[in-house]
């Protein structure tokens, strides 16, 4: 028969399990997205002006719907690490995923985001995207052609990504190093 340290043994350690598989899960996604970007580069690279900017315009609403799930791979992460801290060398692994994807998540808001505030600057958004891609009501945005040539963004965007596909990866690998210890 169990006793009711076994049984509440058991319900801790399903927990833990289906923390670490959300965890995994929600930081493979958003390592997926960015090592799609990542892996686009050398076509993109090929592109003119007028191709570059058609082709930026379908990533949306797609890509910010799973970014969502980027968010909370941080979230899911940082929780996973709490859990395990006094677990020695886990712990440490699960600190240096949340690290990577907090990093991931700056550079986003940092580098990537005024880059797609530029690329969206002449689309019909829904409110809710207006309210994600605008910086105010008057749909300011990072900069007109006349302020920096569309390479400049295109560089930032795409070097932006690469950074945080290696990140992602990286901490994706550390989650299961911490995992499995």
């Amino acid at each position: 028969m169990h006793t009711a340290r076994t049984v509440t043994n058991h319900r801790r350690h399903t927990m833990l399990l289906l923390l670490q598989i959300v965890t995994v899960f929600l930081v493979g996604v958003a390592m997926s997205m960015a090592l799609a970007h990542a892996l686009e580069y050398p076509g993109k690279m090929r592109l003119d002006e007028s191709t570059y900017m058609a082709v930026q315009t379908i990533y949306y609403p797609g890509f910010t719907i799973g970014g969502m799930g980027e968010l909370l791979a941080v979230v899911v992460t940082l929780i996973l690490a709490l859990v395990m801290r006094g677990g020695g060398a886990a712990f440490c692994w699960a600190l240096c995923a949340f690290v990577a994807l907090a990093a991931m998540h700056i550079i986003f808001w940092t580098v990537t985001q005024p880059a797609n505030k530029y690329w969206l600057k002449d689309q019909p958004l829904s409110k809710p995207g207006a309210k994600f891609f605008a910086v105010d009501e008057n749909r300011e945005h990072a900069a007109t052609t006349s302020d920096l040539k569309w390479t400049r963004f295109r560089d930032r965007w795409e070097y932006s990504h690469m950074v945080r596909a290696a990140l992602s990866a990286f901490a994706l690998i550390a989650l299961v190093v911490a995992i499995a210890r």
